[in-house]
């Protein structure tokens, strides 16, 4: 039998640490887990999901369900958090989107404004590749 465990693959980072929503929330609050994806909006996260790259907060940010307007909050984790195993080892070795997920909430400490916003056609291009991992049976998220 395989094992289909994530890769023990060592945290690189200590932060600081983003996270991007569509959501208007106040310094202070608390993300917590038990949603649903952003990418697979069928599965509810047993996790909350953040990056120490501003820009890639930005992009989950974008692709956030929603009509509000993209944030991206710089977020503190209360608990143990680890390498995001469905992009570490499993797309791309060691952890080069600096991509984490935690059971514990993730406090917002603050609102970041100066990151690269994707353009329209970027946004479509994403949830383009999004719906085609969606159809590719293949496609499997590690909750």
């Amino acid at each position: 039998m395989q094992d289909h465990r994530p890769t023990e693959t060592p945290v690189l980072d200590a932060g600081p640490f983003y996270h991007g929503t569509k959501a208007d929330l106040p310094v202070g609050a608390l993300l917590r887990a038990g949603f649903r994806s952003n990418y697979h909006p069928e599965v509810v996260m047993n996790h909350i999901y953040f990056t120490a790259l501003p820009n890639g907060a930005g992009l989950a940010a974008a692709l956030a369900p929603g009509t509000g307007p993209e944030r991206v909050y710089r977020v503190e984790p209360t608990g143990p958090y680890e390498n995001d195993p469905n992009v570490t080892d499993k797309k791309f070795p060691g952890n080069p989107t600096r991509s984490y997920r935690s059971r514990a909430p993730l406090k917002i400490v603050g609102e970041v404004t100066d990151w690269v916003r994707q353009t329209p056609e970027q946004i479509q291009q994403w949830r383009e590749r999004l719906e085609a991992m969606r159809r590719d049976s293949g496609a499997k998220i590690i909750n």
